[in-house]
C-alpha cells in the first residue's frame, strides 16, 4: 500500500471532515474567481464600449473666443482671431508615437447653408472614416456621393424631404440619398455632404473646420496621445473626450481594490477552516499514526500523507471552485452591465484565470496543513501506542 493509498483510504473514511476542509477552500476560490472574472469583464465591456463610442480625441482650431453662456443660455461670444486648420496637416498624425493607436481621423467642415430658403448647417465629412466614428448611425438610404447628401432626421423634417428628393442648397441642384435616424444629438438637425464637396460649396478648399480622431483605447494612453497631437499640430487646441469613461474606470478600480480585500478576507477564513479542521483530523487519528511510526513510516512519510490529503482536496477545490465562479460571473454580470441586460457581455473561458484557482487552492490547501502534518510528524508512537 503506497502513502496515497493511505491518504485516499482515510478520506473515503472521513468524508465529514474531507467535505468541511472542501466546502473551506470552495467557497474562498469561488468568491476569488467570481470577483476577479466580473472585474474583467466589467472593464472589456468599458473598453468595449469606448471603442464603439468613436471619436475620443477632438481637433478643433485654436482661437480668442469668449463664449458668453449662463445655465445653458448661448448669448454669442466675443471673437478676436481664428487660426484654420489644414486638411495636410492631419497627414502629420500618422507620425506620431504612437500612431499605431489610432484607429481612424475624421476631418470635418462646417458652415451655414441656405436650402430652400431656410438656414441649416452644412457638415461635410469623409464617410468612409465616418462607420468608426459613428458606429451608432443608421442611415435609411446610401452614403452620399458628389452632388447628394445625408440629412439629420430634424433636418429632413423641418425641409420636407425624403430619398431621392431634390432640393436647392446655395444656388446648386442636390439629392437627397440617405435620412439618418434620430441620434438624439446635434447630428439630427444637419446637412452631411462629401467633405470635397462642402469644402466647394464654402469656398473652404484645404481647410477643415474641426477633427475627429478615433484612438484603439483598450489601455491607449489617451492624455499622451493629446500631448503628441498638440505638438504637431500648434495652431490646434487638441482636447480627450474621456471624462465620462474616466470616471467610470475610477470606480471600477475601487471595486477591484474593495475585491482584492473582500477575497484576501475570504480566503483566510478558509484557510483557517483548513488548519482547524486538519489538526482535528490528526488528533482523531492519533493512535493510528503511531502504529504506522512503529511500523518503520519516518516523519518525512507522515507528513507526506498529511499533505497529500489536503492537496487532493485543494485540487478539486480548485477546479470546482473556478467552474462555481465561472457560473456566477454569468449570472451576475447583467447586474453590473448596461449591455443588452448583460447578455452582450463576453465572459468567455480563462485558462489563466483556472489556472489561477487551481495553484491557489493548493497553496492555501498545503499552507494551512504545514502545522497540523508537523504536529503529526512529531507524535511520539510509544505514547500513541498506549492509547490502545
Amino acid at each position: 500500500m503506497t502513502l496515497r493509498d493511505i491518504a485516499v483510504n482515510n478520506l473515503r473514511r472521513r468524508k465529514t471532515r474531507a467535505l468541511f476542509v472542501l466546502a473551506g477552500l470552495l467557497i474562498g476560490v469561488t468568491t476569488v474567481v467570481t470577483l476577479l472574472t466580473l472585474v474583467n469583464a466589467m472593464k472589456n465591456d468599458i473598453n468595449h464600449k469606448l471603442e464603439m463610442y468613436g471619436a475620443n480625441i477632438l481637433i478643433v482650431p485654436k482661437t480668442e473666443n469668449l463664449s458668453l453662456t449662463y445655465g445653458g443660455l448661448s448669448l454669442g461670444g466675443v471673437s478676436f482671431e481664428m487660426q484654420e486648420i489644414k486638411e495636410e496637416e492631419l497627414e502629420k498624425i500618422k507620425d506620431i508615437k504612437n500612431a499605431a493607436n489610432v484607429a481612424a481621423v475624421g476631418p470635418m467642415v462646417l458652415g451655414p447653408v441656405t436650402i430652400n430658403d431656410r438656414r441649416l448647417l452644412l457638415a461635410g465629412v469623409d464617410f468612409q472614416m465616418l462607420q468608426m466614428l459613428r458606429p451608432w448611425w443608421n442611415i435609411k438610404g446610401k452614403a452620399p456621393e458628389d452632388e447628394n447628401v445625408i440629412l439629420g432626421s430634424e433636418a429632413a423634417r423641418v425641409l420636407g424631404l425624403a430619398n431621392g428628393s431634390k432640393f436647392t442648397m446655395n444656388g446648386k441642384e442636390f439629392g437627397v440619398s440617405g435620412v439618418l435616424e434620430v441620434t438624439g444629438s446635434q447630428d439630427d438637425g444637419l446637412v452631411f455632404a462629401p467633405l470635397a464637396t462642402a469644402q466647394s460649396l464654402l469656398g473652404k478648399e484645404g481647410q477643415i473646420s474641426m477633427a475627429e480622431v478615433a484612438a484603439l483605447c483598450s489601455g491607449c494612453p489617451i492624455e499622451e496621445m493629446v500631448r503628441q497631437i498638440t505638438e504637431i499640430l500648434p495652431g490646434a487646441n487638441v482636447m480627450g473626450i474621456q471624462q465620462v469613461v474616466k470616471g467610470r474606470m475610477e470606480t471600477l478600480n475601487h471595486f477591484q481594490k474593495f475585491s482584492y480585500g473582500v477575497s484576501a478576507l475570504v480566503l483566510f477564513v478558509g484557510s483557517l477552516m483548513v488548519l482547524v479542521t486538519m489538526m482535528g483530523s490528526v488528533r482523531e487519528r492519533t493512535t493510528e499514526i503511531g502504529i504506522f511510526r512503529a511500523m518503520g513510516f519516518r516523519k518525512g512519510h507522515v507528513m507526506h500523507i498529511i499533505f497529500l490529503e489536503a492537496g487532493i482536496i485543494a485540487g478539486i477545490a480548485g477546479i470546482l471552485g473556478y467552474v462555481l465562479g465561472f457560473a456566477f460571473t454569468r449570472i451576475l454580470i447583467p447586474l453590473f452591465t448596461e449591455s443588452n441586460h448583460g447578455h452582450g457581455v463576453a465572459v468567455p473561458f480563462d485558462p489563466i484565470m483556472a489556472g489561477i484557482a487551481f495553484a491557489l487552492a493548493i497553496a492555501i490547501g498545503l499552507a494551512a496543513s504545514i502545522y497540523p502534518a508537523l504536529m503529526a510528524s512529531r507524535l511520539d508512537p510509544n505514547e500513541a501506542l498506549r492509547a490502545l
